[in-house]
């Protein structure tokens, strides 16, 4: 009835253009495991993976760990969050727990109880003297 096309690529396929939406009201207990994009305007208890990004409304929330690429948080977590890339802690959100980032936004108002890691490169700086001696080397 419908053809199906042959695709020459057997990775993954990764659907940039579709979000999975927990709407507001709605309760899942366990793992989430997603390939795009997650928007959470309800309620999670449990860990929330994600190889794409992963939006807390400000009705959200999740009690357990959140990893994603990227992380906007408007509403609640409860846990430790990883973004590989980016982590937005967006205005009146609420984090209890450690963030693990490269980079990292905060807004004014944001609240966060935890400690907080920036991984990255590591740069190294060196103070050398005229005869290219080196005085001070800092990590």
């Amino acid at each position: 009835m419908f053809p199906k096309k042959q695709s020459k690529d057997h990775k993954a396929a990764t659907y940039p253009e579709k979000v999975s939406i927990l709407a507001a009201g709605m309760q899942i207990t366990g793992d989430i495991v997603s390939e795009g994009d997650m928007r959470i305007d309800g309620l999670v208890r449990g860990n929330v993976f994600c190889k794409s990004k992963v939006v807390i409304i400000a009705s959200g929330k999740v009690i357990g760990d959140v990893k994603a690429v990227n992380i906007d948080v408007h509403g609640t977590v409860e846990g430790n969050i990883a973004a590989k890339e980016l982590l937005c802690l967006k205005a009146n959100c609420k984090i209890t727990g450690n963030l693990n980032t490269e980079k990292l936004m905060i807004e004014p108002n944001a609240i966060f109880n935890g400690q907080c890691v920036m991984k990255g490169a590591q740069k190294s700086a060196s103070v050398v003297n005229e005869e290219g001696e080196v005085l001070l080397q800092e990590h």
